[in-house]
């Protein structure tokens, strides 16, 4: 018997294939569209749930007893369907403006920090809630037809079951479910308008939902007795995988998003995390929560960097059979030497060229290099952003020290984790040693360990933790470099205001 992550993403879907042992041995990709206009952005849920039976089908037809599959998805998004599960809309984007005005009414009638207490997020309208009740305000025939509002975990998992279940940690990206008693919030749902009955079952991390539905399994060669299991939000998915149990430890995803997720023992202080937009998340671990510290731009700005500065960069990469980043990192060494390569650029640069993240949640921020003179190369400006994404986390994990956060190692994920230069970096600025995993997309790991531990592989987390997270390299905090690194991390601590005015 084979086990299985399905992972939903913002645009594309993938589906990795493991031994009953935790191998991984095959995946399968399929992107869908994505629109972004001024005030609309948009997914189409019918055409994720179709990449979702092309990737089931491509790896049914080589591996047809493919046992347990574990379902994750990106957050917030929503979409309300009729009783089949047929969509009524395109599904809303975190990112999409409407529900601004509904989050606003929604706070006169409860005050934010109870919304806060009792949900773990302080009121956005990223969330699901403040969207549902724009449709509910603007598209009164889209509510009134509505028999599901499905995230997209749910969603899937119902379309390959029947059954509406979604576990709590995605639950709570509605900015509707109370995070002590695990249950949706009736107050909340009362104060915004919404019937409450349209939600999916919560069911704890990790839960089975149940069997591939027979004509699911006809149309991908998979086994009506495939079983398919209701996992997390994408984030906590990737702290599972990368084997984070404890308070001692926390997660570092280098993805496009740069993301710090760090577990708490209990519920930590609501008035810190208020204060900096954190989110307070169920973990897998009953009585376990964890929060997400996170900048929108961590990968996505080294990318940015490549694809737009060094298009030089590039060609000469490809012509030396090595990838971009490998190239820019080789340059900056022989531009400033062993010594000075190992220290910082001096340049500042702010990582916010798709806005704030935690702890400003501002979206009208906008990104910023600062210190460029005419002897600054394209490699410089490429260190730079890197140490921009670093010195952003570390201002968020200033903001969560009155949290309780006392974690001793960042277990590293995601595609940055690869970069030894970058990860050296990230270790030397925080000052917290980084260990680095054999298998850098985590979330799909944890999505097959908690699939392995419904299936019967593994007996527990640990267990299963035993079997697929295997550690590679630990890099160690340079106390040196460190020093040198927060003499232009006290001047960074004030870019934010100062350019903020401007833009």
């Amino acid at each position: 018997m084979k086990i299985a992550g399905l992972d939903i993403g913002t645009t594309g879907c993938k589906l990795t294939v493991f031994s009953e042992e935790g191998k991984d041995i095959d995946r399968a990709y399929r992107d869908y569209p994505v629109t972004r206009g001024g005030t609309e952005h948009e997914v189409d849920a019918a055409s994720i749930m179709e990449g979702v039976l092309t990737v089931l089908g491509l790896m049914g037809e080589k591996y047809p007893d493919i046992g347990g599959i574990g379902v994750t998805s990106f957050g917030e998004t929503f979409v309300f369907t009729d009783a089949e599960g047929k969509p009524l809309h395109r599904a809303m984007l975190y990112t999409d403006p409407r529900g601004r005005e509904e989050c606003r009414e929604l706070t006169e009638k409860m005050e934010g920090r109870k919304i806060a207490a009792i949900t773990g997020l302080r009121p956005h309208e990223m969330y699901s809630l403040p969207k549902m009740m724009w449709i509910r305000k603007n598209r009164p025939e889209i509510y009134e037809q509505a028999k599901h509002a499905f995230l997209m975990e749910d969603y899937v998992v119902f379309h390959l079951t029947g059954k509406a279940q979604i576990d709590y940690s995605l639950a709570t990206r509605t900015m509707a479910f109370d995070i002590a008693s695990l249950s949706w919030s009736g107050e909340l749902f009362e104060a915004a308008g919404i019937d409450v009955s349209l939600m999916s079952e919560a069911v704890p991390i990790g839960a089975l939902a149940g069997f591939l539905l027979p004509d699911i399994a006809r149309r991908t060669g998979l086994s009506e007795k495939t079983q398919i299991v209701s996992i997390s939000h994408d984030q906590v998915a990737a702290a599972v995988g990368a084997g984070v149990f404890d308070a001692e430890t926390a997660v570092e995803g280098a993805g496009t998003v740069e993301c710090v997720t760090p577990v708490y023992d209990a519920l930590p202080p609501s008035d810190v995390m208020y204060e900096g937009y954190f989110s307070v998340v169920p973990y897998v671990i009953p009585g376990k929560y964890v929060c997400y510290a996170f900048s929108y731009t961590g990968g996505a700005l080294i990318q940015w960097c490549v694809d737009t500065l060094a298009k030089k960069e590039k060609a000469l990469a490809a012509a030396a059979g090595i990838s971009a980043y490998t190239y820019l990192e080789q340059e900056y060494v022989r531009e400033h030497g062993e010594s000075g390569a190992a220290e910082p650029t001096g340049l500042l640069v702010l990582p916010h060229f798709a806005g704030a993240a935690t702890p400003y949640m501002d979206t009208g921020s906008k990104g910023a290099v600062i210190g460029l003179t005419a002897a600054h190369t394209v490699s410089d400006i490429y260190r730079a952003c890197m140490e921009g994404v670093a010195y952003e986390m570390l201002l968020n994990l200033e903001w969560l020290k009155g949290s309780g956060i006392h974690f001793q190692m960042l277990h590293a994920t995601g595609g940055g984790a690869h970069s030894a230069v970058w990860t050296q970096m990230k270790a030397d600025i925080l000052n917290v040693p980084f260990t680095t995993l054999k298998t850098a997309n985590a979330g799909t790991v944890g999505s097959a360990m908690l699939t392995g531990i419904a299936a019967g592989c593994f007996t527990d987390l640990d267990d299963a933790a035993a079997h697929m997270v295997e550690k590679t390299e630990v890099y160690q905090p340079d106390a040196a470099r460190h020093e040198k690194y927060m003499e232009v991390y006290s001047r960074y601590r004030k870019v934010y205001d100062a350019v903020r005015t401007l833009v």
